[in-house]
């Protein structure tokens, strides 16, 4: 009797256990869900990660309002809510502490590694609401969700740079572009908690086990990512954690050892169930003089796989045993792109000022790309007062296609951004300096932020490719027009006019001092009486 029972109470949980796989499998046979972690060491000894976690819907996601409901297994479903109710073909949005070098560095696995927040999407241009409209609330969602100041992104700040940020695909309906950025934004755990509820496992399993807020945030460069896009299949959904870790430092100031232990303060323990494929990828150097642990066979990529569904738990490390201390490269030999950037204002009065940018083409072709600024109405670009030059010499020849939209008055009162762009000529080995002066904006003082001292944040210029066999750029000869993706400039910290805030608080002060005299006095006089009092021996 008791055999019996017993190979019942098995027989029943198997059935139970495969009607639950089943059951798992149909729910997520519309979808797949992949990690990847790629580790790049690099030339100055920090190391450069990339987190990626994707996740594709193979049917496409209702962009009506008025579309009936949908149910989600591993695509995040606040997500697919937004993009059904506001009409999104296309969103990405950034969130980036730190400056990328990109002459140390090299390009990023992301390219949009702009300081601070960075919103852009393509949106349904039709009824029942306006691009605006959605917009606003677009930005209000996103800000709900990842606790940032993405409200802020209003129109003050907002443009429509469709030849920088093209649409993905071909829609068969009327789009429409809308882009900001607000270079004051931080990153911090309040924006990585609810990032990391957006994956299926959380950080319970799989790669986000890594992602240590202590860890992430003391490095160099980090920032955070959410890309959503229409593909042939479906909807794709990208979300990346990138991070710059600096082991010298860590070690103080002596090696370039690195594994999980070290940067993350972390192990991989088992990988995420749902996952269709789990990776660590590693970029092995040049140099023959560095160990990797665990042993595992370099492809024809120089790049060394471990697969998480077969390999947990895992702990990666690199190290140089015949490397006492870790020698910094010369500048000049460590420039990893064909072009380097630099912008700064110059000048010291409060009202005028000098926009400087210079591009240095480390090759041996001329390079063609595209110049783009989006600067809020805090500063004005005098376009008469542009100049080009190259080893001193004007060269206006290096210069076209040049739009300019200046600031506009919105119906509200406040003050639409200008747009500057541009398609530039870097010749070979030399450097192009671009200049044009502006004008500082003279503010109300209820319209200063609380640290009106410390300046305010400009947003960082864009360069980008560009190809446009129309204009025959393309066939040009000796001419190369590949920078492999966007790239990013500095923020800049400017200086408006500033009343003195303390002025107020004195008047004040000596204002109730005053009054507070002369009232004692009367209130004295009126009050009190005296009177001879004698006193007895």
């Amino acid at each position: 009797m008791h055999w019996g029972w017993t190979l019942f109470t098995l027989c029943l949980s198997a059935s139970l256990v495969t009607s639950y796989t089943n059951d798992v499998s149909s729910a997520i046979s519309g979808e797949r869900y992949d990690e990847d972690l790629f580790i790049r060491p690099l030339l100055d000894g920090r190391v450069a990660t990339t987190f990626t976690f994707t996740t594709d819907l193979l049917e496409d996601v209702p962009r009506d309002s008025e579309s009936p409901g949908q149910h989600y297994t591993l695509f995040p479903l606040t997500l697919g809510q937004i993009l059904k109710e506001y009409s999104i073909a296309e969103l990405h949005l950034t969130l980036n502490s730190g400056k990328w070098n990109y002459d140390h560095w090299g390009y990023p696995d992301d390219p949009s590694v702009g300081t601070g927040a960075e919103l852009w999407t393509w949106m349904a241009d039709g009824p029942p609401s306006t691009v605006d409209e959605r917009w606003t609330g677009l930005r209000n969602a996103l800000a709900g969700l990842f606790c940032a100041s993405l409200g802020s992104l209003d129109m003050r700040r907002t443009s429509s740079p469709s030849t920088v940020f093209p649409i993905s695909f071909s829609p068969s309906t009327s789009h429409a572009l809308r882009y900001a950025n607000l270079p004051s934004e931080n990153v911090c755990t309040e924006n990585l908690t609810p990032f990391m509820k957006l994956l299926p496992c959380k950080s319970h399993a799989g790669l986000a086990t890594l992602l240590n807020p202590q860890r992430i945030f003391d490095a160099d460069w980090h920032g955070l990512s959410i890309h959503l896009r229409s593909t042939e299949r479906g909807t794709e959904l990208k979300l990346g954690v990138q991070a710059v870790f600096d082991p010298v430092r860590l070690s103080g100031g002596r090696r370039r050892d690195w594994s999980f232990r070290s940067l993350f303060d972390r192990i991989i323990h088992n990988s995420c169930s749902v996952a269709a494929s789990s990776v660590v990828r590693v970029q092995v150097p040049d140099s023959e003089s560095h160990t990797l642990s665990p042993v595992s066979i370099v492809d024809d990529n120089a790049t060394v796989t471990y697969n998480l569904m077969s390999q947990t738990p895992l702990d990666v490390s690199m190290s140089w045993p015949h490397e006492h201390t870790f020698q910094y490269p010369h500048v000049h030999r460590s420039r990893l792109t064909p072009l380097s950037i630099q912008r700064t204002l110059h000048g010291s009065s409060q009202i005028h000022g000098l926009l400087f940018i210079a591009l240095t083409n480390n090759g041996y072709h001329d390079l063609v790309v595209g110049y783009f600024e989006n600067l809020p109405a805090l500063v004005t670009l005098w376009m008469h007062t542009m100049k080009i030059k190259v080893d001193g010499m004007e060269r206006d020849e290096l210069i076209s296609n040049v739009s300019y939209r200046p600031h506009q008055v919105l119906a509200n009162g406040q003050k639409s951004p200008s747009t500057f762009q541009a398609i530039l000529t870097v010749p070979a080995a030399s450097t192009l300096h671009l200049s044009m002066e502006i004008s500082r904006a003279f503010l109300k003082y209820t319209e200063h932020p609380p640290d009106a001292m410390r300046g305010w944040d400009l947003p960082p210029a864009i360069l980008f490719p560009v190809c446009e066999p129309a204009m025959g750029i393309c066939d040009m000869q000796n001419t190369s027009t590949d920078i492999r993706g966007r790239m990013y400039t500095p923020t800049l910290l400017i200086d408006l006019p500033t009343p003195d805030f303390s002025m107020p608080y004195n008047v004040i002060i000596f204002s109730c001092t005053l009054i507070t005299l002369i009232f004692g006095s009367i209130f004295n006089l009126l009050t009190r009486t005296w009177v001879v009092v004698r006193v007895e021996d």
